[in-house]
């Protein structure tokens, strides 16, 4: 659930991360409805501008939402040596589209997302997100992601799924026979991404999903970012690789900073994608030691 008490915007999610919560200082409530798949609120904030909030959980907001944008983007990108054909599934910020739009080598991008009215309020009030789907390299689909992708086999180089958190009808993209749909729509050598949650709130959660996409995919890992509006300032991401012998913390492609802020980019670079899949011990152990 969300609370706003006192000017306050407070994020309480007891199944998730319970015992703690995040607030952010409310200066207007911009826009609240409820879709045909979940609440929408839009509110301008203090000091992180304009925030999306669905189902009472904080999705991106101005300050800080490139950390995870870029990073959920360009690690994947990255890991393959031409990726031409991308998908997104979810993501109707735009924020995933705008930096999928920025690699030299990509051609072709689809997107997948169920709620149209994500789409809608976030052109309407997070322009500078939403302005990847202005591009006409990017075909947007409003439905399903599952069907979608029954229907679209050997056809991409790599698959980023910017989903919520997993509660409700997102718990199923975290299980085997998600992975399963993305390594069948998926080219020889393809890459997978998806958000894979936060270590420190539940590090089962992440090892389940870990092993759900390791039965689909023979090479897997999980990198971090920090994003300071999410539980304990940190997001993590599920890669699977269908290149066995290939060393994920190592790009394939290497920018240099020419070529990093003529992209514009504000927080990956080379060698941030080296260091995000160096965990702590705990971590390390749980995760890939028997």
């Amino acid at each position: 659930m969300d609370v706003i008490h006192n000017g306050w915007f407070s994020e309480i999610q007891n199944e998730l991360w319970p015992g703690q919560c995040f607030s952010l200082k409310v200066k207007k409530i911009l826009h609240e409805e409820k879709s045909k798949f979940q609440d929408i609120k839009i509110i301008e904030t203090t000091n992180y501008g304009n925030c999306l909030i669905l189902d009472g959980i904080i999705q991106c907001t101005e300050r800080d939402e490139f950390s995870y944008q870029e990073m959920i983007s360009f690690i994947p990108l990255c890991c393959h040596s031409n990726p031409k054909k991308v998908l997104i599934v979810g993501g109707g910020d735009g924020g995933v589209a705008r930096e999928v739009l920025k690699h030299p080598l990509v051609e072709e991008i689809h997107q997948i997302e169920i709620d149209e009215r994500v789409v809608e309020l976030s052109k309407k009030y997070l322009p500078h997100m939403a302005i990847g789907f202005k591009n006409p390299k990017l075909k947007l689909t409003i439905g399903d992601g599952f069907e979608y992708m029954k229907n679209h086999i050997n056809e991409f180089d790599v698959i980023i799924t910017d989903s919520s958190d997993p509660v409700g009808p997102a718990v199923s993209l975290f299980q085997e026979n998600y992975f399963s749909l993305m390594r069948k729509a998926l080219r020889p050598g393809g890459i997978v991404c998806s958000q894979g949650g936060t270590f420190w709130t539940d590090l089962q959660h992440v090892k389940e999903t870990i092993e759900n996409c390791k039965k689909q995919f023979p090479n897997v890992g999980h990198a971090v970012t920090a994003v300071p509006s999410y539980p304990c300032g940190q997001i993590g991401f599920i890669i699977g690789s269908l290149n066995i012998d290939q060393k994920l913390c190592e790009p394939v492609k290497i920018f240099s900073k020419e070529e990093i802020d003529n992209m514009n980019l504000r927080y990956y670079t080379s060698d941030i994608h080296k260091t995000a899949f160096t965990l702590p011990r705990y971590v390390e152990k749980t995760l890939y030691e028997k």
